[in-house]
């Protein structure tokens, strides 16, 4: 393992920023909680930054085609984004599904998500629920962003997360008799609802909820009741955690 030097430690902390990621098309993984998931990922991992104490005590699995490097934490900290570095930076090539499939269980889709921390949370509730299909419109905020993958919490490594011309994918999906859900405030009530299967489950833009165009390729719509009556609206992540924990206590989707 090299130590790092000037020129490479300024030629990575270019990293910080989204678009050096895309054009290598790669991603940032830092932490160890995180770069431990990457670890046991099956992503190929292009360069390694970890203190000395990190890498003695995970030289056994360290894959051997990557570039490594021992640094100091204040050159952790000129690569990092967080703002208290934990001991390993990592650089991921990129893993996008290429076959995007027609639903066999449940598929989230996300139709024109913008925060960062919601599209993590999201991703990290559906693993929780098993749900392994995300389907995204192309104007959703990049899974690759380095808010989503820390928000995510290793959610990023076990669930394929697709960029599509949504309103044709659910078309595509009712066309073939799949319900499509989405969620609606006039949609009709979540808890005296059956909900059907195999299903795809929108989730809308966090201020103008989901599109015209993807609200007219939907064949079911669906609304959490405001029970309390008092606050305007969810936010997009609950809603996503609510609406999936519903189907998966009403049917056997997974």
């Amino acid at each position: 393992m090299a130590e790092l030097s000037k020129n490479l430690l300024k030629n990575l902390a270019a990293y910080r920023l989204p678009k050096c990621c895309d054009e290598k098309e790669v991603f940032v993984v830092e932490g160890v909680k995180l770069c431990d998931e990457a670890l046991r990922s099956g992503f190929r991992i292009r360069t390694i930054c970890g203190t000395n104490e990190w890498m003695v005590a995970h030289q056994t699995s360290l894959p051997p085609d990557c570039e490594k490097y021992t640094v100091t934490a204040d050159q952790l900290d000129r690569l990092s984004l967080m703002r208290s570095p934990n001991k390993v930076w990592m650089l991921v090539e990129r893993n996008m599904p290429k076959i995007l499939n027609i639903p066999g269980s449940l598929v989230l889709a996300l139709d024109g998500l913008q925060d960062p921390g919601n599209m993590g949370t999201i991703l990290r509730t559906a693993d929780w629920y098993g749900i392994r299909q995300v389907v995204c419109s192309n104007d959703t905020v990049s899974c690759y962003n380095a808010k989503v993958v820390q928000a995510s919490m290793g959610a990023i490594f076990r669930t394929a997360v697709h960029y599509c011309h949504l309103e044709t994918y659910l078309h595509d999906c009712a066309s073939r008799g799949y319900a499509v859900y989405g969620a609606m405030l006039d949609g009709e009530p979540l808890y005296s609802s059956r909900l059907l299967q195999p299903a795809v489950l929108v989730i809308g833009n966090e201020g103008r909820g989901v599109s015209e165009g993807v609200a007219a390729s939907l064949t079911h719509r669906l609304t959490i009741p405001n029970i309390g009556g008092t606050c305007e609206s969810l936010n997009a992540a609950v809603a996503a955690a609510i609406l999936m924990s519903e189907f998966q206590r009403n049917g056997d989707c997974f």
